[in-house]
Parts: C-alpha cells; structure tokens; sequence
C-alpha cells in the first residue's frame, strides 16, 4: 500500500469505486462541511475537496479536508498549481499528511480570469503562478513519498503515505494529444485519475479503447466523471462552453421537454454511470453534484452504487 486509504484499498481489491464531490464554502464557516458530510455520508468511498474552483476565493481544500475527516469521511484534497510554487506545494502535501490526509489530486488549476462569473466579482487580475505543471507536480510528490526526498535534493525524515491523482480530459482539443497527456501523467506517478464529465459516452468509449491500447488502464485506475445536470440550460452551457465537454443535441432535447428537469437529470445521470460502468477499463465514477449534495444518494441508489462496500 503507496498510502493505506480507503479508495486506495477498494481499488486494490478490484472494487468498482465511487467518489463525489464536496465544494468548500465562500466563507470560514465549517458548519458548511458538517452539513455536506452528512448529506454524502455512504453515498462514496472517498470525497474530493475542491481547491479554490473556478478562481473564486473559498475554504483551503487543506482545512475543509481536514474538517472531512472531523465529520468520519475520507477528502481527496485537490491541489491546483494555479496558486503556489513548488516550495508551497511540498509545505501543503506535507502538512496535509500530517494531518491524516491520504489522497491528493494533482491539477493545473482554472484560469483566473474564471473567477468573474454572474454576480461573482472573483480575482482576475490576480498573478497566477504555474511554477510546475500539474504532470511535475506529479513526479515530484512520488519523489517525496516514494524517495522520502524534496524536489530540491533535501531529505524528509519521516514517511509521507499519499494515494496521487490525476485529472483527464478525454474530449478535449487537440483530442489526439489526450491519451498522450494521460500516460505521461501515469508514468509520472498517478495512481488513479479521474476525467472530465462524460455525457458522450460513445466518444468517450473511444478514447478508452485508445488508452487500453496503451495499456494505461493496467497502471493506474480511471475513475470517469459524471455530472448531474439540473436544467437544460446547463447542458447546452457546458456543450458550449466548458473545455472538452461534448453533450449529444438528445439529451438537451430530452431535458428539454421534461416535465421535471431536475428528476430527468438525476435519470440522466444514473443511465450515464450504467453505460459507462459496461466500458473495459472504467474502475469507478466520480460522481458531480454541483452544490446539490443532497441528491447524491437518490443518484447512487438509481445506479446501483449502494451500499458501498466495508475496508478493515
């Protein structure tokens, strides 16, 4: 075992695994978490914490992780290379271990000028900082776990147990560049990685064919991600514009002519995670709720996912 949590365990085991997301709140109140915690308790193995999403300024993904664990759920906490240099990412990951946090997904980090959306004003003349990419970032916390030794050469006295993830979009372009970018991030060191929402699951099958042929599936666990879209108008918004999202013109339509948009989504969503968990290769979902946690279990339950399975 790289970090002896509970996703790594499940993967291992040949479990299919479910992990769903949990957003920090725009303020320092930690009741926040409490209340998302008990909405997701047993819906998955594992729970991303989010690290300030869409450039807008939220609680550190460090501290509302460790407020997950507080509440008895294991945080996978994301770290973007947006906001730090090497020298902070290695003081976080290392803090972040001491505090019991054993999953960590590697990412580039939204664009700041992402931030100024609708009513929210956001940071977008903030200086982002992009010292490593997320594929060194990578390589370097497997060094640090696996070499007990910082980036800089310097050694590290203790054990630093981490499960490393990271981030694929399959439908983004160049297309044919995103199997490549896939295996230099596993060769770098993840261990699972978790994609872009899938709604096309016909392309996406596609690409998974490609990676099988790569035999990345064998060295690291895709988990694919689903989203639970709640209108119409958000489907066609991340048709439009969220990089490498494609959704087919049936299922706006269908959304479209619901009676009930946000009980259609949920259906869509199940269906999504049923199609998708029938492709070689897939070892789990991860499962989006976009602030409506409290939907999570009715999504699980609909496919299947229920219970989620025990680890000594």
């Amino acid at each position: 075992m790289k970090s002896g949590s509970r996703l790594e365990q499940l993967l291992a085991r040949g479990e299919f695994a479910v992990t769903a997301e949990m957003g920090p709140p725009m303020s320092a109140d930690a009741g926040v978490i409490a209340k998302k915690a008990d909405l997701l308790r047993g819906t998955a193995d594992a729970f991303n914490i989010t690290d300030n999403q869409t450039a807008v300024v939220r609680m550190s993904s460090m501290a509302a992780s460790t407020l997950c664990l507080k509440a008895g759920l294991e945080p996978i906490m994301q770290m973007v290379c947006r906001d730090r240099n090497r020298i902070a990412m290695q003081s976080d990951i290392l803090g972040a271990v001491a505090l019991g946090i054993r999953n960590c997904l590697c990412l580039s980090g939204d664009h700041q000028s992402f931030g100024r959306a609708g009513k929210l004003l956001g940071h977008p003349g903030a200086k982002n900082v992009y010292d490593l990419d997320s594929i060194n970032q990578i390589r370097m916390f497997r060094q640090l776990r696996d070499e007990k030794k910082l980036l800089g050469g310097d050694p590290v006295k203790t054990e630093v147990p981490l499960f490393i993830g990271a981030a694929w979009t399959p439908l983004g372009d160049p297309v044919e560049f995103r199997v490549m970018r896939l295996g230099k991030k596993i060769e770098a060191g993840a261990d699972f990685v978790q994609t872009q929402c899938v709604f096309d699951v016909e392309r996406f099958a596609d690409a998974m064919k490609k990676a099988r042929a790569e035999g990345l599936h064998e060295k690291a666990a895709i988990l694919a991600g689903v989203i639970v879209p709640k209108s119409a108008g958000m489907l066609k918004y991340m048709h439009s514009s969220v990089a490498g999202v494609s959704v087919p013109e049936k299922l706006i339509r269908r959304m479209s002519e619901a009676a009930d948009q946000k009980v259609e989504g949920v259906a869509i969503a199940s269906e999504l995670i049923g199609e998708i968990r029938r492709i070689e290769g897939v070892r789990g979902v991860h499962v989006q709720p976009v602030e409506w946690e409290s939907i999570m279990r009715t999504v699980a339950e609909k496919a299947g996912l229920l219970p989620r399975p025990e680890v000594k």
